[in-house]
């Protein structure tokens, strides 16, 4: 995938907040790949900060919805995996200042 389509995709996910903690997925660190096929089926392959998550549904429906608008993905798969284990040590600089954490 062209890395202005990964940016493009990266920032569409931007919007999808984790309604427990009010920061992106994205700089949450929860995106862990994407993988865009000749089809146009994209997946999205990424965790959660903890395993039963009662709101998973709900962030992988804003998950799809967030890259409808995308010409080149026809389709979004998430993949939610539990390996590697997230830590707050994937988060960008931004969401550790949002939600105090060093």
């Amino acid at each position: 995938m062209e890395e202005a389509l990964k940016d493009n995709i990266m920032g569409a996910l931007e919007l999808v907040i984790d309604p427990e903690l009010g920061v992106d997925i994205v700089n949450l660190g929860l995106v862990y790949d994407l993988e865009l096929n000749d089809a146009g089926i994209l997946t999205v392959t990424m965790t959660l900060t903890a395993m039963g998550c009662p709101l998973a549904g709900v962030i992988v429906d804003q998950v799809k919805t967030a890259v409808t608008d995308i010409p080149e993905v026809k389709e979004t798969e998430v993949n939610i995996v539990w390996t590697p284990h997230w830590t707050k040590d994937r988060m960008s600089r931004y969401a550790k200042i949002a939600l105090g954490v060093q």
